[in-house]
């Protein structure tokens, strides 16, 4: 069986950080601290999936592989499969790993890659329980970002709903949080692995109702009946989501400063 395949999309044309694979995170660029993750998954590989020379480059320099894909491709998943096609046709396994993640857990990756070795399921998608503590930071977060995304979970592990909203509602929380130190939040972590085919056919499929009403594509397999699994992880070293605004890259870098560099670890 070929290894499991990583690819990372990585786009100069953001609209709110132009550049922003480029951009440094003390001293090291925001792509090769995503590819250093992607190296550390062990059993595995990975390749940079770009459409433009600037980032190829910056491959080549730091001798990363890398692929050119069509510049016209619609989302990164689109891309993880176009590279795939080029890289490593034979393999069986595909993770999506965004370049702007570069705080993400090469363990959270491991675990999608295992639970991705049963037959039923299409995709596999990492989820992070929250303590009271934690979701306490995540509302606190969400004033000045609003769009972080939860999930919720069928008793088979099966993922029933994604949101870029926190869900589910809680009624009684005072009374929840008095039994139990853990609070019923699951935070998406935005890591996505694909079985080729699923991903060849979710990539078939139109943009569905409300993916196109949350702005998530995994919502896309959920209409389309595809089984997408949750996959529990504890919480990484920096808890950070993608950076998606030089403010984000702010905070990343008073991360590092505060809890230790993890591409240095």
């Amino acid at each position: 069986m070929s290894k499991p395949l990583i690819v990372i999309p990585a786009r100069m044309a953001s609209k709110r950080f132009p550049g922003k694979p480029l951009a440094e995170i003390a001293g090291i660029s925001m792509l090769r601290r995503t590819a250093n993750v992607a190296a550390n998954v062990a059993g595995s590989e990975f390749v940079v999936a770009t459409d433009h020379a600037e980032i190829a480059q910056h491959c080549d320099e730091h001798s990363l592989p890398v692929v050119m894909t069509a510049p016209d491709l619609p989302s990164g998943s689109d891309r993880a499969l176009a590279a795939s096609q080029a890289f490593r046709p034979e393999a069986d396994i595909i993770i999506n790993l965004q370049g702007d993640a570069p705080f993400s857990d090469p363990a959270h990756i491991a675990a999608v890659i295992d639970r991705l070795k049963d037959d039923a399921l299409d995709i596999a998608t990492p989820a992070i329980e929250l303590s009271w503590a934690e979701l306490d930071v995540l509302r606190a977060t969400k004033v000045s970002t609003p769009f972080s995304g939860t999930t919720v979970v069928e008793k088979d592990g099966r993922a029933f709903w994604f949101s870029k909203t926190i869900i589910p509602a809680m009624r009684k929380e005072a009374e929840l949080r008095g039994a139990t130190s853990v609070s019923p939040i699951l935070r998406h972590v935005g890591l996505y692995g694909f079985k080729r085919a699923a991903l060849e056919r979710f990539n078939a499929l139109p943009e569905s109702h409300y993916e196109t009403l949350e702005g998530l594509e995994q919502l896309r397999a959920i209409e389309a009946g595809m089984h997408v699994a949750i996959v529990r992880v504890s919480t990484p070293q920096i808890s950070s989501p993608g950076i998606d605004t030089p403010e984000d890259l702010a905070r990343a870098e008073a991360l590092i400063q505060k809890l230790g560099d993890p591409f240095l670890s």
